[in-house]
């Protein structure tokens, strides 16, 4: 086999390499003649790195994997040595098909011309063709200024009688009255006790009376929202 000698600085990768030796040596890329191969990329391998310190990882660790390839070859019947001479024939044959797809789009586009020019330059009219009154013009002139006087409407009393005359509802009353509706059988589940028509303020207190009482360990519920009452802890604490 002819000995070839380049420059690493004419490939891509170590796959660029291989594929070139396959070329220049006419392997067939679906039956190449593996052992003849990664001698000649390891001799080239081997004889850059005495000379030149700085030979890429990529082309070194490539050498090493075609080394260990070999060792498996070298061994009768080796599952793992099959195994690594199709990868690597499946990696060139892909890298090969991809180098080909890149020259076939290389050449459409040297082939192909664009024209372009600069851009055109528009003329714009920015004349405002609308009328309005002098009274709207002094207004929004106004209003650009800053000087425009912001009308605000004093609040009227009914907008505070609702917050005002709401009736406010203690947690103490809603505990007595969560403990009463479950003892005697009118709610049975923590939705019920939350009444749709009711204020806000009971529905804040009925929601914080149920945890009061959670805590306490006056109630429990379940994971289907049953309340219960813990007798033997309301007797406990009557006593």
């Amino acid at each position: 086999m002819e000995t070839l000698t380049f420059h690493l600085e004419e490939f891509d990768g170590p796959l660029d390499v291989l594929l070139y030796l396959v070329s220049k040596n006419k392997m067939n890329i679906y039956d190449i003649p593996i052992l003849e191969l990664i001698d000649q990329y390891t001799s080239l391998i081997n004889g850059l790195q005495e000379n030149r310190m700085e030979v890429a990882s990529e082309f070194i660790e490539m050498a090493a994997r075609l080394v260990q390839m070999k060792s498996f070859l070298l061994l009768p019947r080796s599952e793992e040595a099959e195994r690594m001479k199709e990868e690597l024939t499946g990696q060139l044959i892909e890298y090969s098909a991809c180098k080909e797809v890149a020259r076939q789009l290389g050449e459409q586009a040297a082939s192909h011309c664009s024209f372009v020019r600069p851009p055109m330059e528009l003329e714009q009219d920015n004349t405002y063709r609308l009328t309005h009154e002098a009274g709207l013009l002094a207004q929004a002139m106004e209003l650009l200024l800053g000087r425009g006087k912001r009308r605000k409407a004093a609040p009227s009393q009914q907008s505070f009688e609702p917050l005002v005359t709401a009736p406010f509802v203690s947690v103490a009353s809603r505990v007595v009255h969560v403990l009463r509706s479950i003892v005697t059988g009118r709610v049975a589940s923590l939705r019920g006790l939350f009444n749709r028509g009711g204020s806000r303020s009971q529905t804040v207190a009925t929601f914080l009376a149920v945890l009061e009482l959670i805590r306490a360990g006056r109630i429990e519920i379940d994971d289907q929202e049953t309340l219960t009452v813990r007798r033997g802890r309301m007797k406990k604490q009557e006593s």
